[in-house]
């Protein structure tokens, strides 16, 4: 039997989260093209943010899927923004995205954060799985975006 565990992210594990990422968003629905350098990289910029916070999920002591965002203050309170989930492909279809996220979500309420907000792909399988965990399309505001 294999033994898991949810810990913070640490800095120490940041070249295998850009290795899960390379690999996470390699597949659908994003077909991403991440060197792990890159995806190494971005995840860095997140974590080392002073209001960063990030778990990781264990399998035998080996990392195997992480998330990680950021808060920001409002006038409303603190919210917080998911910028990263991401399974191992070994991993995927067990669950750990539900276990991390819903952990996440409970230590940050602990913690005062008053809302959660992320953007993910609009087709495929991902819209509903954050509406399992809670999450409604927002109305009031649109993603908007230049190349």
């Amino acid at each position: 039997m294999n033994e898991t565990s949810i810990q913070r992210c640490t800095p120490e594990h940041l070249s295998l989260y850009g290795e899960i990422y390379a690999a996470a968003f390699a597949g659908e629905p994003w077909n991403d093209h991440w060197t792990v350098e890159d995806a190494t990289t971005h995840v860095g910029e997140i974590l080392e943010s002073r209001q960063s916070y990030g778990l990781e999920y264990l399998v035998d002591g080996q990392v195997a899927a992480f998330i990680l965002g950021s808060s920001m203050l409002f006038h409303y309170g603190r919210t917080f923004e998911i910028n990263d989930l991401a399974v191992s492909p070994k991993y995927q279809g067990q669950g750990i995205a539900s276990l991390l996220l819903d952990r996440l979500i409970d230590d940050l309420k602990k913690q005062g954060i008053k809302g959660f907000h992320l953007i993910t792909a609009a087709q495929g399988t991902l819209p509903a799985f954050y509406e399992r965990h809670g999450f409604n399309q927002e109305h009031r505001v649109i993603l908007m975006g230049m190349e």
